[in-house]
This record gives C-alpha cells, structure tokens and sequence, in this order.
C-alpha cells in the first residue's frame, strides 16, 4: 500500500496547500503543538509525537498567517475534526495524521480556502 501522504489526492474536492501552519490539537486531557503538513478546508495533516486513534474527536486551533495592507496579521481558526488516519513513520517516533474538519463554521472554512489558495496562487507567481 502507498504511503499515507501518496494516497487519495484524486478524491480530494478541495485544493490541498503542502504548508506548515502552526495548529494546537486537544483530546480530552492532552495538548499537542504541532504545525500541519498540508491544509485544505475540509482537514489537514501533520506529525505529532502522540498516536491518536482513528474516529477520535479533537479539538483545534490554527493559527493562519494572514496578509492584510502588506502586514502579516495571524487569523485564529477554532474547528472540531476526527481523526481519519493515523500511520507511524519509519524515521522517529512520531505519527502523520489526516484530520478531516467535522465542525468549523462557513466563514473559517472560508477563510481557510482563501488563504489556501492566495499561498498556491504566490508559489505559482513567485
């Protein structure tokens, strides 16, 4: 079988930024910082250093790096996501992660897609 990140990109719906972003995932009584492999709207993956059943719920923060008036200002994005794989790497001790975003409101999910394609629209132009 593939590797977890070589799988599936023919299914995506949405376009998927590989990009690091900066994100804080809380179960229950664990805490994680982390930053995202790669984002869309609809989840993200990352490494992180605790595994994580699959199906399990999870709380996040994303912290995007927004450009207004030619000054980075840092969007907070609170979401819920579920855990939809989870695959131990080879080189450490760690875990890559796909999250699918259960529950974010219209106007973050916007927000997210927007930022997602202005970083691939600047990495195609410059």
């Amino acid at each position: 079988m593939p590797p977890l990140s070589a799988r599936g990109s023919e299914r995506r719906r949405h376009p998927r930024l590989e990009h690091n972003v900066p994100v804080k995932i809380s179960s229950g009584d664990v805490d994680i910082v982390t930053e995202t492999s790669n984002l869309s709207c609809s989840g993200a993956f990352c490494r992180i250093d605790k595994y994580i059943a699959p199906m399990t719920r999870l709380k996040l923060n994303l912290l995007l790096p927004l450009r207004k008036n030619n000054k980075i200002a840092t969007k907070r994005i609170h979401c819920e996501g579920v855990v939809v794989r989870t695959e131990s790497t080879k080189e450490d001790d760690s875990f890559l992660t796909a999250i699918f975003f259960s529950e974010i409101s219209p106007r973050d999910a916007k927000i997210v897609s927007e930022f997602v394609e202005s970083v691939i629209q600047e990495q195609k132009h410059g």
